[in-house]
C-alpha cells in the first residue's frame, strides 16, 4: 500500500511512537495515509487504541524482520 508520510519510531519507548504519529497526522489531509515504524512492544496496544480514541483508521499492521529485529508497521488513515 502507499502512503503519503512516514515516521521512523524505531528505538523509542511508549508513549514516544504514538506522539510521534500524533504531531506528524496534524500535518495530514483527511484520508492521507502515515506509516510508521516501531519496535517499542507496547505500541501493539497502544497504536490501535490511538486510532480508535482519535478517530483514525489503523488500515494494516504487519512485523518486518530488520537488521536490528523486529520492527512492526502500521499504516493509519487520518480521519
Amino acid at each position: 500500500m502507499t502512503f503519503d508520510a512516514e515516521v521512523d519510531a524505531t528505538g523509542l519507548l511508549c508513549p514516544l511512537p504514538v506522539l510521534k504519529a500524533r504531531k506528524r497526522l496534524l500535518a495530514l489531509q483527511s484520508g492521507q495515509v502515515l506509516r510508521v515504524r516501531a519496535d517499542d512492544p507496547a505500541a501493539v496496544i497502544d497504536m490501535p487504541h490511538f486510532c480508535a480514541e482519535q478517530g483514525h483508521k489503523l488500515v494494516a499492521s504487519h512485523e518486518e524482520t530488520g537488521a536490528n529485529g523486529i520492527v512492526q508497521i502500521y499504516l493509519i488513515a487520518k480521519g
